[in-house]
């Protein structure tokens, strides 16, 4: 049996371009174009958005302010303890942040926040696996593949940070 292809696509969004791939079926990784997590395209990847569009599709709708959930296949490969880690992440809610020692205690092993951190950085699907919502137990913002800012405006856009209008769109002042 042949492997599937990979096609991958890029979306426009308010916090930059972002990378959307996966083999038609699943979406197994999104990247941002900058901030420390770039994924480029790998050779035999396919530049066709069309087996991507029910991804790029809920992505538009979640940063048009229509989606707060995502409802897509998903490829997520990683250890046991990223997988479970990543489980957790799924059921943050949105409008909040949890702190890593939160996460911790979701997967039942306190003191594990470190850990934590580790899995969220290498989280193959933020936005979608919602990695930004986990900060600080003090309340400050930490590591994000996408950069700090990205990662304080989506945590505003969604309202789990002060300097939200009501209509839901981030303050610009």
């Amino acid at each position: 049996m042949s492997e599937r292809a990979t096609y991958y696509a890029y979306l426009d969004s308010p916090i930059g371009r972002i990378l959307v791939a996966g083999d038609g079926e699943t979406v197994s990784r999104i990247s941002f174009t900058t901030g420390h997590s770039v994924l480029q395209p790998e050779p035999g990847w396919v530049d066709d958005g069309v087996p991507l569009r029910a991804a790029t599709e809920q992505l538009e709708q979640y940063f048009a302010g229509e989606r707060r959930r995502f409802d897509l296949r998903l490829s997520l490969r990683g250890t046991p303890f990223q997988k479970r880690a990543w489980e957790v992440l799924l059921t943050i809610p949105y409008g909040e942040a949890w702190s890593y020692g939160q996460v911790a205690d979701a997967l039942g092993s306190p003191g594990a926040a470190r850990a934590v951190g580790r899995a969220n950085a290498t989280n193959p699907l933020p936005l979608v696996v919602p990695c930004h919502r986990v900060i600080g137990a003090d309340g400050t913002l930490t590591g994000f593949g996408g950069g700090l800012r990205a990662k304080q405006w989506l945590l505003r856009f969604e309202g789990a940070l002060p300097g939200e209008q009501e209509s839901g769109q981030p303050a610009l002042f």
